[in-house]
């Protein structure tokens, strides 16, 4: 003879699981500060495009980190927001935050423009980027990012002299990182 499980036990059964499973990962908020440098590369991502090299510093709430990309910027087909003078897209690209700890933090390029201001010799750069997982306390990591920055030309090309060769590049990363909650605990505070 079956016995019927009483529907209030269902319920609270399917509470709990769910409870549980959300309390496995934890999300966090993100925001960390950088400077560093841009440099143009003579590989090529993509055809038509420009590919730089990325390499940052910076500290936040996630620990001090260092961040290394490549990129390729080229046409886009509209001009950022409030965006007068000339303009391009980051069409491709992935990067990698490394920590104290020796953890990973692994991101691809969803899309970003940077918006050229001639007259103040800087652009502004904004980048949005997808979190594939990473290594450590990043093992499994998923979230986004998205990346405000300003750049500004040290160095032009001699063939092009219109080309930056080398840039400064500072700013921020804000965003979120869902990562499981046991690798979180006090990895921060390093």
């Amino acid at each position: 003879m079956k016995t019927a499980i009483p529907t209030r036990t269902l319920v609270l059964a399917a509470l709990m699981l769910n409870l549980g499973v959300a309390g496995a990962y934890a999300q966090q908020n993100v925001k960390m500060t950088f400077s560093g440098t841009n440099v143009a590369l003579p590989i090529n991502l993509l055809a038509n495009t420009v590919t730089d090299e990325t390499h940052l510093a910076g500290v936040g709430s996630l620990g001090p980190f260092t961040f290394r990309e490549l990129h390729a910027d080229g046409a886009a087909a509209a001009p950022p927001s409030g965006c007068l003078g000339p303009y391009f897209g980051v069409l491709k690209g992935a990067g990698v935050f490394q920590f104290p700890d020796e953890s990973l933090l692994i991101v691809t390029v969803v899309d970003g423009s940077g918006c050229i201001n001639p007259a103040a010799g800087k652009a502004t750069l904004i980048v949005n980027y997808r979190v594939g997982g990473g290594t450590g306390r990043f093992t499994g990591a998923t979230g986004n990012l998205t990346m405000t920055a300003t750049i500004m030309p040290v160095l032009f090309n001699g063939a092009n002299p219109a080309a930056p060769a080398l840039l400064t590049n500072t700013g921020k990363f804000e965003g979120t990182v869902l990562r499981s909650a046991g690798r979180d605990d006090d990895e921060d505070e390093q």
